[in-house]
């Protein structure tokens, strides 16, 4: 098969949460670990952090990674979602996992792969930890892709484990409070392995103590704790809380000699150093064009914090969302005195425009409606003035479309 063969039949053949919902996800990690067996427990071959939460932990995941770089050491990088090429989950060092690895990887264990059923996310964590173990990285930071306890990638002992930002995401799947989502992020937390929460939370903090004390685990929380770094390339007023977590953790590395010039030029270089797309990324200028991956009420609110510290003269929203978004919560948000562009990402699971047009309606949101992202931000182009400013996102798919 080429490359592109490869991911058809990794996309379509398999579940993908991304593509079809919850009804793709099992809550067990027997296939994950029967893939691993079968592919000789690469994960056990190197040394890790885990990273979870709401909001942050990709952010969080790259800057880890870049820190780490820039102290010389060889670091894997695997997160999710990917907004171009399925590549960009799996790096080393910046650079995406060659696309002859990625075709030889499932062209030599299709048979197992179909004759076990096993997920997209499942079969890509095991790519990943397969490589890093070949390449024999210094240490890989991996990312959560959905919750914590039951995700493929918590078969790993870290080093240390990084809990992020607690919200109301995917409440259908990892429950409707953000104690209980807090519950499923806890999951992560290893017996006698520190872990660092970035932001305190009155929710939650009593969740983290006790999981942590349970598990015998040094728990830090980073914001509360004195720190002077304040620069990052990755833009957005919401990294600030990010890098909090980030330092604690690097603290957390006992074993790894990173002086503070590394975490200072990590944090600098991050774009450089790991290649993270979509994070309140400016695609041009007057107008001023930003798209981010936020998608649910946490993210959004930060990120339209962000907007309105920018006092444009109009702001242009290029929306879309999925179908399992909670609109109330999140389009509540959205100011009426606005132009809205409402846009379908282009997956099974995206939302239809029209729904999502005659929702704003009842929010006072008002605009036009188009079949595609690529049309939606092509008309917000034309009708955008000098000092306006156009806001691309509500979903990673519609962000993917137009980085």
């Amino acid at each position: 098969m080429t490359y592109q063969e490869t991911l058809d039949w990794m996309f379509k053949q398999l579940p993908m949460y991304q593509q079809k919902g919850p009804e793709a996800l099992e809550n067990k990690l027997d296939n994950i670990l029967a893939f691993t067996e079968q592919l000789g427990n690469p994960h056990k071959k190197f040394k890790s952090v885990h990273v979870a939460g709401t909001n942050g932990k990709g952010s969080s995941s790259h800057m880890l990674a870049s820190i780490l770089q820039e102290a010389g050491y060889k670091v894997g990088l695997y997160t999710s979602p990917h907004l171009k090429d399925f590549r960009e989950r799996i790096k080393i060092n910046g650079i995406p996992v060659p696309e002859e690895f990625v075709t030889k990887f499932i062209k030599t264990r299709k048979i197992f792969l179909e004759w076990n059923a096993l997920s997209f996310f499942e079969m890509t964590v095991g790519m990943a930890f397969s490589y890093f173990a070949n390449e024999n990285v210094d240490i890989a930071i991996i990312e959560v892709g959905l919750g914590g306890r039951l995700d493929s990638t918590n078969i790993i002992t870290p080093e240390v484990s990084l809990i992020t930002n607690i919200g109301l995401d995917h409440t259908q799947i990892l429950g409707d409070t953000l104690e209980k989502i807090a519950l499923e992020k806890a999951g992560i937390i290893k017996k006698g392995i520190p872990v660092v929460i970035s932001e305190t939370q009155q929710e939650t903090e009593g969740i983290f103590r006790i999981i942590a004390a349970q598990k015998g685990s040094e728990i830090v929380f980073a914001d509360q704790l004195a720190q002077n770094y304040h620069e990052t390339d990755l833009l957005g007023s919401y990294q600030k809380k990010n890098m909090k977590g980030v330092v604690a953790t690097i603290g957390q590395l006992n074993d790894y000699e990173i002086q503070e010039s590394h975490i200072k030029k990590g944090l600098r270089n991050c774009v450089k150093n790991t290649g993270i797309l979509g994070r309140w990324q400016v695609l041009g200028e007057n107008p001023k064009i930003v798209c981010d991956a936020a998608h649910n009420k946490e993210g959004l609110q930060i990120v339209l914090e962000q907007i309105a510290d920018y006092n444009p003269q109009k702001v242009h929203f290029v929306l879309g969302f999925v179908n399992d978004k909670n609109l109330d919560e999140v389009l509540a948000l959205f100011p009426e005195q606005a132009e809205y562009y409402f846009v379908k990402p282009n997956i099974p699971r995206g939302l239809a425009a029209e729904k999502l047009w005659s929702e704003a309606l009842r929010f006072g949101l008002k605009g036009e409606v188009f079949n595609t992202v690529e049309n939606g931000y092509k008309a917000a182009l034309a009708q955008a003035h000098q000092n306006d400013l156009i806001y691309v996102g509500g979903s990673t798919f519609v962000v993917a479309e137009v980085v």
